[in-house]
């Protein structure tokens, strides 16, 4: 039997998970790292521990599944999108920690670029908007702020990757210096149409072309690990971002077909076909997947707090002890309070784009307690799903006229009471999947794809099984009640009215 091994690196830890050849889950590892915050919306992570607790998971999922290197037919790599590195092409050293895709530290340089007036280029080529999400704003500001950086840049001693970049450069022993489409495609300096990162762009943000990785499809020859590794080579043959890697795992090839996936954030993406649809609701254009060449697109909307609002209960307010509890805990919620969280704790994403706001809650009472913040963090998570889904409806209006079913995904969706919410909200349908690990098993399936161990999509589409499907149960005037709230909650909080 040929095994093959997913390496998800996500922002709070990073897992190994190893599927057998049908694709069923036989082992998985998992380790937390460091989360650093050096000043009010700064993000940081120590691009060795991610190193270190990468390889230490590889080694023990292989452990517990009691394989071998050879037993292994290929590793797919799945990864935190956006997350910025520059390392020294020699040394293969980072010249800084990476800068999350959550950090905020570049967002007067974003204003100034809109007030330049070169945010409709940016668009038009890349589908994003000026926002310090994205990773071109991160490198600029690491050639700017560490010492010597911008001269070793020009000089080609430095080179940039997102995480897998770094993760591929690493595991080949700096032989391999790629990336796939869909990590490219948030970087702010790709054009989505022709697939290439884009000169002017680069130039806009002073970024040397030699510091960018080939651009890859996301089932391809990534090269080969180290031997030393995991006890023999193993060929690396696929790569896509999380978003990205959820789509293929939820089996959303079809143009219409729709994810989200709630982790530590929540990212809805549409398949929009062969064509890249321009947003009129500030959601963002981008690559779905690459295979053979061709480019498939979506429509995707970020929230950026999702399950961190459940670490914030747990870690600011220190309300929980661990994230299970939150449900339970937000059960015994008076029904009579409406409180409302706007989890802007790093700004806000998509569709109002507002990297200023703040978080803040509103309807505080007397009697407002526990129960009560916790039911308004897990009740934040379905308002802001349906603020993207509204936003998809108005950006592409036929994806809505034979009513919506969202797949979804990721370690919230194991709360009924938070899925049950989602669907109320929502009036619409919300299917979870048997598979949980569905960013995992995307980037596993995009290696035995190219491994040739794996169906061609259309089939491994058809495969799909369904847990569980919520319906809505809520009344038509409650939800429009608790939506009416929700949406004055945001517009009290932003700042940008």
């Amino acid at each position: 039997m040929a095994y093959l091994i997913a390496i998800d690196q996500g922002t709070t830890s990073s897992r190994a998970i190893v599927f057998d050849d049908k694709l069923s889950v036989i082992a998985l590892a998992q380790q937390e790292f460091r989360q650093i915050f050096p000043a009010p919306g700064h993000v940081e992570h120590d691009p060795e521990e991610i190193w270190t607790s990468v390889v230490a998971t590889v080694r023990e999922a292989m452990a517990k599944a009691k394989i071998a290197a050879k037993d292994v037919a290929a590793i797919g790599i799945t990864n935190q999108r956006e997350t910025t590195l520059i390392w020294d092409r020699e040394t293969g050293k980072p010249i800084h920690n990476a800068i999350v895709w959550q950090d905020r530290r570049t967002a007067d340089q974003c204003r100034k670029l809109h007030a330049a007036g070169h945010e409709p280029l940016i668009a038009s080529k890349t589908g994003l908007l000026l926002d310090p999400y994205f990773s071109g704003t991160k490198i600029a500001w690491l050639l700017e702020h560490v010492e010597g950086a911008r001269a070793a840049a020009q000089a080609g001693k430095l080179v940039f990757g997102t995480i897998d970049t770094f993760l591929l450069w690493r595991l080949t022993g700096g032989k391999v210096h790629a990336t796939d489409a869909t990590n490219a495609a948030r970087t702010l300096l790709l054009d989505i149409k022709t697939g290439a990162w884009d000169g002017e762009l680069a130039g806009l943000f002073g970024v040397p072309a030699a510091m960018l990785p080939q651009v890859k499809d996301c089932a391809a020859d990534f090269g080969t690990t180290l031997s030393d590794l995991f006890g023999g080579p193993i060929r690396i043959l696929g790569v896509a971002g999380d978003q990205q890697a959820a789509t293929v795992g939820q089996g959303c090839f079809s143009p219409g077909m729709m994810k989200s996936t709630y982790g530590t954030g929540c990212f809805a993406l549409l398949n929009t076909g062969n064509v890249p649809v321009a947003s009129k609701n500030r959601l963002l254009t981008t690559i779905a997947y690459q295979l053979d060449g061709k480019r498939t697109y979506a429509l995707e909307g970020g929230i950026f707090i999702a399950g961190a609002a459940v670490q914030w209960l747990r870690d600011g307010l220190k309300i929980i002890t661990k994230a299970s509890e939150s449900g339970t805990l937000a059960a015994r919620a008076d029904p009579a309070e409406q409180v409302y969280f706007v989890p802007a704790l790093v700004g806000l994403g998509a569709p109002y784009w507002d990297a200023d706001a703040r978080g803040a809650i509103y309807g505080l009472t007397r009697n407002t307690g526990p129960a009560e913040f916790a039911r308004a963090a897990l009740e934040s998570v379905g308002y802001q799903t349906r603020d993207l889904l509204e936003a998809m409806h108005g950006d592409w209006p036929g994806s809505g006229e034979a009513g919506t079913v969202l797949r979804v995904d990721g370690g919230m969706t194991a709360s009924d009471q938070t899925m049950q919410f989602l669907a109320d909200i929502l009036g619409a349908a919300v299917d979870r999947p048997v598979v949980k690990e569905t960013t995992a098993l995307g980037a596993a399936y995009l290696a035995g794809l190219q491994a040739g161990i794996c169906p061609p999509p259309e089939r491994f589409a058809a495969a799909w099984k369904l847990d569980r499907r919520f319906v809505p149960m809520m009344d038509k005037e409650t939800r429009a009640r608790k939506w009416a709230g929700w949406r004055d909650a945001v517009s009290r909080t932003l700042t940008r009215r």
